[in-house]
């Protein structure tokens, strides 16, 4: 097995991924640092994509491509690397299958407090750790305690299903789960039967087809695909959502996407940040 990474300086890292997706639809692996962000996919020797367009992608060398063969047993040693994430101080906990809550009780008495979401990850699809999910869960939580966690919601780039699943046990209903890659549909839906929620999950191309929605939007997407949401809300009036939070944008990008939002109608309400990160939650007015 052979990892195949592309490490990038934050301002150049909305450019890379945008370009790594097209030549690996699969989804990626995202890592970050101080004044870096690397992306890594998996494969065999000769699977993998040339990645000279990626690295040639900023003009300077703050673009590096790096390949490490993987020992055999790295399917289960990547487990190790994957711990519960803790959010609002257990409000919330999303954690993989194999790792246990937090606060569980040792004897299994009762049921551990707050949400618990478990999710069974592919290498592509994350676990929720990542900063623009957590903060995604922190302006659903926002919304709970106005009173707005109920009504149909969307999730666009559901990725592993995180968020949708967090929404369906916050009382948010119906849920639909939107994302290209059969990979991570069926991902979603067998996270949505561990966890006993109903989420129905759609296959839809946002770069080309129309984006479903409903009375709450949840999208976690790079920020050309957040203005290329907007773009279409603002030819579609009448399908603006009462409430839209979004995430996956650089904490520079922020004033952009809001205000590509803001002109179809939308309010921003609620701004978050975590390192080189960003959130934003909108309202109608």
């Amino acid at each position: 097995m052979i990892r195949l990474a592309v490490r990038c300086g934050p301002a150049a890292a909305e450019r890379v991924l945008a370009e790594l997706l097209h030549l690996a639809p699969g989804g990626v692996e995202e890592e970050s640092g101080p004044g870096w962000v690397e992306y890594a996919i998996y494969g065999a020797p000769g699977e993998l994509p040339d990645l000279g367009s990626v690295e040639a992608l900023s003009g300077d060398d703050s673009v590096r491509v790096s390949t490490e063969e993987i020992p055999d047993d790295w399917a289960d040693r990547w487990r190790d690397f994957h711990e519960p994430t803790v959010i609002d101080g257990g409000r919330v906990v999303i954690r993989p299958s194999w790792e246990r809550h937090p606060s569980a009780d040792p004897g299994g008495a009762k049921p551990p407090p707050g949400i618990d979401v478990v999710v069974e990850p592919g290498r592509a699809f994350g676990t929720g750790a990542h900063p623009t999910t957590r903060m995604c869960v922190e302006l659903l939580l926002e919304l709970a305690d106005a009173g707005e966690a109920a009504g149909t919601l969307v999730d666009l780039g559901t990725g592993s299903g995180v968020l949708a699943l967090c929404a369906a046990k916050l009382g948010f209903g119906p849920v639909l789960a939107v994302d290209n890659e059969p990979a991570a549909l069926e991902a979603t839906r067998a996270n949505a039967r561990a966890n006993g929620v109903e989420v129905e999950a759609v296959r839809v191309n946002l770069r080309e087809d129309e984006a479903p929605l409903a009375r709450t939007v949840v999208a976690n997407l790079t920020a050309p695909l957040l203005r290329e949401v907007a773009a279409r809300l603002r030819s579609r009036p009448d399908l603006v959502p009462r409430s839209l939070v979004c995430s996956g944008l650089l904490a520079r990008e922020g004033g952009e996407v809001s205000e590509a939002f803001t002109a179809t109608g939308l309010a921003e309400a609620s701004r978050l940040s975590s390192g080189d990160w960003a959130a934003l939650r909108f309202a109608s007015r």
